[in-house]
């Protein structure tokens, strides 16, 4: 692992610098003792003459070890450093790429759901039980029925509604759960007047993951929600009159959680990393620690659509724009992965 490349070079030179202390440490010793040696010699007159001669060797072969320790630990040094540098290097690389790419995973798997939202409201727009509400109002409870049986067989949706010309919403498919929404205006809300205004059947409408107060079961905020529209044309036609529009709640919260939560990390990197989904705008939509849900705003510096950096705190950031996915253009949102130093906290995220 790249890791250890660095664990190596932090082991190379706190031995080197152990070995050239302790070489210094006996050098100091051997001089001291080959002064001792001249002292006695000296004393011991034309007797220790000869031993005179052997403790000045001595004095010497010590500087020279001494000099030979002090050359190694400076020639070793730069050599040590550069080699860390490569290790924190070779490290930023293979955890950063390990991180876009698992930005992309993530990123990929929500468009490819998108992707299936943006062709069920198309298809359910073309019900004829659904065209038949717009066109008589007094068909609308059956037309409601039709979108409860949709709803029961796919339960990432938490409701869909349909709306007549003038934006009053005439069914939805759980009056039961939801009681406020039938009779409710929308002709203000944005995926009503979008739908409206598409050009055929084959167009769609993606509005901002958002909190909706007509879905809020128990939660006064409302329930946040992925909207999809289109219009609702007359025979069902993709050229046919505009009669109203169909809007369908992907239950964003749940689906989105699952991705972020997914990513497949080693254990040691759980406590250390944070998976996002976030919007065009930065404005996270979703976080594998449930912090900030479409209040923070993500400081991403991306400078393509895939890679990585290392921000000002040490933090890898990997990051991937939407590639998109079949027909579906995606909305110019990212995943990101940040992950930081193993010695850091996980609580330390980047101010919003």
């Amino acid at each position: 692992m790249p890791e250890r490349v660095v664990h190596l070079a932090e082991q190379i030179s706190s031995t080197v610098h152990d070995k050239v202390r302790r070489i210094g440490n006996v050098t100091e010793l051997t001089k001291l003792l080959a002064i001792n040696a001249l002292i006695e010699a000296a004393r011991a007159g034309e007797h220790g003459l000869g031993f005179a001669v052997v403790a000045k060797e001595v004095s010497v072969i010590s500087d020279e070890i001494k000099r030979l320790a002090e050359s190694l630990s400076s020639d070793l040094a730069p050599q040590v450093t550069q080699l860390d540098v490569l290790g924190q290097q070779l490290v930023e690389q293979v955890r950063g790429a390990r991180l876009a790419d698992r930005s992309l995973n993530m990123i990929d798997m929500i468009d490819r759901n998108l992707y299936e939202r943006s062709c069920d409201v198309r298809w359910w727009a073309t019900d004829s039980a659904v065209v038949q509400a717009c066109d008589d109002p007094a068909t609308a409870a059956f037309a409601g029925s039709r979108l409860s049986v949709i709803l029961d067989a796919y339960t990432v949706y938490l409701d869909l509604w349909i709306a007549d010309r003038s934006g009053t919403v005439i069914a939805n498919g759980r009056p039961a759960r939801y009681p406020r929404v039938v009779g409710a205006d929308v002709s203000a809300a944005p995926w009503f007047q979008r739908a409206i205004a598409t050009s055929s059947g084959d167009d769609y409408v993606v509005a901002d993951v958002d909190a909706n107060r007509l879905l809020d079961a128990g939660n006064r905020d409302g329930a946040t929600v992925a909207t999809y529209s289109t219009a609702i044309r007359r025979e069902g036609r993709a050229d046919g009159q505009v009669v109203g529009a169909l809007g369908i709640f992907f239950d964003w919260a749940p689906q989105a959680q699952a991705i972020v939560q997914g990513v497949r990390l080693a254990p040691e990197e759980e406590a250390t990393t944070r998976c996002l989904l976030i919007d065009s705008q930065h404005r996270v939509l979703a976080a594998s620690d449930g912090v900030g849900l479409l209040v923070e705003e993500y400081p991403l510096r991306a400078t393509g659509t895939s890679g990585f950096y290392t921000d000002d705190v040490g933090r890898v950031v990997g990051y991937a724009l939407t590639p998109g996915y079949e027909t579906y253009r995606g909305l110019g949102w990212y995943g990101v992965v940040e992950q930081w130093p193993p010695d850091e906290q996980a609580t330390r995220r980047p101010a919003a």
